[in-house]
């Protein structure tokens, strides 16, 4: 686990760059556009090639890095090779067709995502679109790309790539300033090629070659097919959550889908540097244990990696509740961005944050079945959680209009997570979960004490410094600091096991 939690520390680190860049990005976009009817367009257009291609292109990331191990060992690494080839050019074919599919029904498309969009915002939407869905071809080969390096165990390239990718935007942003908004689509598609230009001396580096086969009938490819109906339902499901949501929020007028979209994305830093980069690292290893049919370290993982999680991920969801105005005021609040479009933001994200720690251990879990080659049962839970996602949308958006779609997505995840909980357990028997509701009670008592001190220092930071920029960046840091050197001393008193190895992790990335 050592030499795991290692690389997934080496990750992050990538993560926050780009994550910090991406901030930057999102920043820049709020002081030019703020929650205006472009803010919302390019959200939406941005999202939806992702949206569309995920279905086929994340299911097949999720089947691939099993596979390609089954293929290996069974077959030798030439025929891992061909299947790789196999994937990648059936995967080129299928993604422009719907790339040409996407561009004749733009219309079509934004009728459907963006059912309160009209008129000028429609057309504007449309046209946005068109040149977005040329991005869908480059985001499947990215997914590829991406794999075949974590068999390689080559985890660096695919995290830092999304640096370029997110200076490429930036530039665009500027760009449309002055030439005119289309070049926020422009520039979002340019990044995407960047990457995959990117990534293709990597995997050559690491043993890769091109070879132009296709054959669908090919036997590996049909036990992917048949292995992948149940996830692709399952991520077509966790997919209309998304819809739903940005359709919904569409009919709140001009603004609410922007903050909601500006929320989700300060909620994406902390699931993409803590939850994201160490799914990254133990997925291939969790795969490789089913291989090996070593179950006892197959549980023993998902316990340690549920506890890092939560250990990491509990003591940021309390701070970005108790903290979140003024993080949004500093990061976002200027420009066209008002003290309006602030409190929108962070009120959605102060509910969106309660649901980090269910989505964040919901995807250990689903790693664990898709790892066992079972699809069936995160596609059942994906589609309870997206009946309950539902109900709650059409029952919250009356009383508490947008906020209410950002608490109907957290509660969602959290009941998900305990049905997954329970289906695990079922299948490969106890794996000690009473350690993970352990560390979860022990992380919640911690990060309550670190809360009170974050919230002492701040307030009194502030009562001092005043609201200037200066100052409330000086308090937040303060607070900040505090914050963790608090947590951590409640961990080393409650003797959370795992908190020495996220230790050991950092010390050993810093005498690299």
């Amino acid at each position: 686990m050592s030499r795991t939690a290692k690389n997934a520390v080496i990750i992050m680190v990538a993560t926050l760059l780009s994550r910090v860049l991406g901030f930057l990005r999102e920043t820049i976009l709020a002081n030019f556009y703020g929650t205006s009817m472009v803010a919302d367009v390019f959200v939406l257009t941005f999202n939806i090639p992702g949206l569309i291609i995920s279905i086929v292109g994340s299911v097949i990331y999720m089947m691939y890095i099993p596979m390609y191990y089954d293929t290996r060992d069974r077959l030798g690494e030439d025929e891992a090779l061909k299947f790789t080839n196999n994937i990648l050019n059936i995967l080129s074919v299928f993604s422009i067709i719907v790339s040409i599919l996407g561009i004749i029904f733009a219309g079509e498309i934004i009728k459907i995502f963006a059912i309160g969009f009209t008129g000028e915002k429609f057309n504007l939407a449309v046209q946005f679109l068109r040149i977005m869905m040329f991005g869908v071809l480059f985001l499947s080969l990215n997914k590829i790309q991406s794999s075949f390096l974590q068999v390689k165990e080559s985890y660096l390239p695919a995290s830092i790539v999304g640096v370029v990718y997110n200076i490429v935007i930036i530039i665009a942003i500027f760009i449309s300033v002055k030439l005119g908004s289309y070049y926020l689509a422009i520039g979002a598609l340019v990044g995407l090629f960047i990457q995959v230009l990117l990534l293709l001396p990597c995997m050559y580096k690491r043993g890769y070659r091109y070879s132009f086969y296709m054959n669908i009938k090919d036997e590996s490819i049909i036990k992917m097919i048949k292995l992948s109906i149940p996830m692709m339902m399952g991520v077509a499901m966790s997919q209309l959550n998304v819809y739903v949501d940005k359709a919904l929020a569409s009919t709140l007028g001009d603004g609410k889908l922007a903050a909601l979209n500006y929320a989700s994305r300060l909620n994406d830093f902390v699931v993409a540097l803590f939850v994201t980069s160490l799914i990254t690292v133990i997925y291939p290893k969790l795969s490789q244990f089913v291989n090996n049919k070593d179950t006892i370290n197959f549980k023993k993982i998902i316990v340690k990696s549920s506890n890092c999680i939560i250990l990491v991920v509990v003591p940021i969801v309390l701070g970005a509740i108790i903290l979140a105005e003024p993080i949004v005021r500093v990061l976002l609040e200027r420009g066209s961005f008002s003290a309006e479009s602030t409190a929108m933001t962070s009120n959605a994200l102060k509910l969106y944050a309660i649901g980090i720690i269910g989505y964040a251990v919901k995807e250990i879990l689903s790693r664990g079945f898709y790892s066992l080659g079972d699809t069936k049962t995160p596609m059942i839970n994906s589609s309870i959680s997206v009946i309950i996602n539902i109900i709650l949308d059409l029952i919250f958006i009356k009383p508490f209009s947008y906020m209410g779609l950002a608490m109907a997505t957290s509660i969602s995840y959290m009941v998900t997570v305990v049905l997954m909980f329970f289906s695990l357990r079922k299948k490969v028997g106890s794996f000690n979960g009473s350690a993970v509701v352990s560390t979860f009670l022990r992380s919640l008592i911690g990060a309550i004490v670190m809360s009170i001190v974050v919230i002492l220092i701040y307030n009194n930071l502030v009562a001092v410094l005043g609201l200037s920029f200066i100052g409330e960046c000086t308090s937040l840091a303060a607070a900040i600091l505090g914050g963790i050197i608090v947590y951590i001393i409640c961990m080393k008193i409650l003797k959370v096991e795992e908190m020495k190895l996220v230790e050991d992790s950092v010390k050993n990335f810093f005498k690299r």
